[in-house]
């Protein structure tokens, strides 16, 4: 299929530039998959879509604030954006400006942190970094360092765990699941109160989610990797659900894709930590995933062939062309949408 395909037209003004307060009052599109039938709510409305016996499934991963501001050894100005922890001190990084730091140049953030460059990744540019740091590395970062918000967001964000969902917990993210961030507390609770089962897995959500797709054949495009995880009980559990068939409504595409990328590795859900670059574009069979609760995506992106994938292409931008139609706020801080199909 052609990049093409997936485009949509988006007016700038409708890409959201800060987060809706209260969290859960965000607007939402809700789409019956089976009918294309569409209703507008807000997101504290999602409990009238959710039933008793459902499985939602979030992504608990953290963003760590992950753009430095440093200087080399000569006091040059130098900006590195964590992308992926290699192990303990070794991280994948873009580097600017990236032409000056070959291997073996020093970087210096603060008196407790530094890094030396001891490699290229030449795919995406970057650098593999090795730190140097006095203490424990989460917390220098969480002093130093800035939340990693995608280009297209201008506006300085004033609290930083407005970036973060409520559940967050594993720290390895470089950009959030942004279709988490509606959930509050109380909803929460709310949603566990009706008899949803709520259960968690891990995708460290690096920037190559967000990586354009330059080929003109998406077929053609590599995916970036990121690091999963999925427990025992929690692939027991999901496969007992859908066995019965109880709706699995996956949070996010990161969520879609731990689901995905563990069943086609082993033809079913089990135990599982590693690394997927699963590209999900049409068509493609989903094992898992029911519905699916998501924010709106990029023209021509990864994450929209996903989109097209669950429901039709052309179902996807009718859906989109509406949202843009009726001024709905797009991307990271913006809106969301229920993508369901109910009980089969």
């Amino acid at each position: 299929m052609k990049k093409s395909d997936f485009n949509y037209h988006l007016p700038e003004e409708l890409i959201a530039q800060t987060p809706t307060e209260p969290r859960d009052m965000a607007r939402l599109l809700v789409c019956d998959i089976d009918t294309n039938e569409i209703e507008h709510k807000n997101f504290r409305d999602i409990t009238d879509y959710l039933v008793k016996g459902d499985v939602l499934v979030v992504n608990n991963t953290k963003v760590i604030p992950a753009r430095l501001y440093g200087e080399t050894v000569s006091g040059g100005k130098v900006e590195v954006l964590l992308l992926k922890r290699i192990d303990y001190t070794h991280f994948e990084a873009l580097v600017k400006p990236g032409k000056k730091f070959k291997t073996g140049a020093v970087m210096k953030f603060s008196d407790e942190l530094s890094a030396e460059v001891e490699g290229r990744i030449d795919d995406i540019g970057g650098r593999i970094l090795n730190f140097k740091f006095d203490g424990v590395l989460e917390d220098i970062l969480d002093r130093i360092g800035s939340m990693p918000l995608p280009p297209y967001i201008h506006e300085k964000l004033k609290d930083k765990n407005r970036y973060q969902t409520v559940y967050a917990k594993d720290n390895g993210s470089s950009a959030a699941p942004t279709a988490g961030l509606h959930f509050t507390s109380e909803l929460m609770e709310k949603i566990k109160n009706m008899g949803v089962e709520i259960l968690e897995v891990t995708l460290n959500v690096g920037l190559g989610t967000f990586r354009p797709v330059k080929e003109d054949e998406i077929e053609d495009h590599p995916m970036h990797s990121e690091y999963y995880s999925i427990s025992k009980e929690v692939a027991e559990k999901i496969t007992t659900a859908k066995a019965v068939g109880r709706r699995i409504v996956a949070v996010g595409t990161t969520s879609v894709r731990v689901l995905e990328a563990t069943a086609q590795k082993f033809g079913e859900l089990r135990e599982f930590a590693g690394d997927t670059a699963i590209f999900i574009y049409p068509p493609y069979n989903f094992a898992v995933v029911d519905c699916i609760i998501t924010n709106f995506h990029l023209p021509e992106s990864t994450l929209l062939m996903l989109i097209s994938a669950f429901m039709g292409r052309e179902n996807a931008l009718d859906l989109y062309n509406t949202a843009v139609k009726e001024n709905y706020r797009f991307f990271s801080f913006g809106d969301s949408t229920f993508l369901k199909r109910n009980k089969k």
